[in-house]
Parts: C-alpha cells; structure tokens; sequence
C-alpha cells in the first residue's frame, strides 16, 4: 500500500477537526473541503458570496501549492453552494484562478455549510 504523506500549510486555515488539509497517495493529493476562513483570523472573510468564493479559491490555491501543485493539477473539483442562483458567479472567479483545460466538477446545492459559510469546495489534485 501507497505510503500516506500529510500535507498543511500555514497559509490555509487550520483543519477544525478531524481531518487533514491534504493527504498525497503516490502522485495523487485529495483536498479537504475549505471554506471561506482567513487563515490568520479563522474567521469567514464577510458575508458577501463575491470575497466568500475568492477565498475558498485562495485557500485551495495554498494548499495545493503545499503539496507542490497548483489549482491547475486540479482534476476533480466539487463545489457546494448554500445558493446555486450564485452559480453565474463561481464559473466567473473560477475563470481567474483555473486555465484551460478545466478540471472535471460538481457543484451542489446543500442546505448549510460549516461557520455559516455559502461557499465549501473540495477536490483532487493529480502531481
């Protein structure tokens, strides 16, 4: 079996649980779900959805460039929304953080996310 290498950056917010922020398995990373948390504070960033996704997108970014990636090794993205009318504007700031070609994705509407947050989302990021 695969060795597991945990993977944690200062500069994402700290696992609030019993999770890590990464795991890489061989040349494969799984991402936990991020919120968006300031990594400082650990306090959600505002309650408007526009600097809610920005930060899940930056908090992913630190993380992945923890485990020596970037979002562009991203291969599987889920996004899950508290609101899916804010839909429009996910595939608006993905469009700055993410090239071409998109990884695969999921966006999902859930009833609540962790600290109140509107936007979480996790993925896989192949090295």
């Amino acid at each position: 079996m695969a060795e597991k290498i945990i993977i944690a950056t200062d500069k994402a917010p700290a696992a609030i649980g019993t999770y890590s922020q990464a795991v890489k398995v061989g040349t494969t990373v799984y991402l936990s779900g991020q919120i968006p948390l300031d990594p400082v504070r650990m306090e959600l960033v505002g309650d408007d959805f526009d600097s809610q996704v920005v930060q899940v997108f930056e908090n992913l970014q630190a993380v992945c460039q923890a485990a020596g990636g970037s979002l562009a090794d991203i291969v599987k993205l889920n996004i899950y929304m508290v609101d899916l009318a804010n839909f429009a504007k996910v595939n608006e700031v993905m469009g700055r953080y993410f090239p071409q070609p998109y990884p695969a994705r999921a966006a999902i509407g859930v009833k609540q996310l962790p600290k109140g947050a509107q936007v979480e989302m996790d993925g896989v990021l192949e090295l």
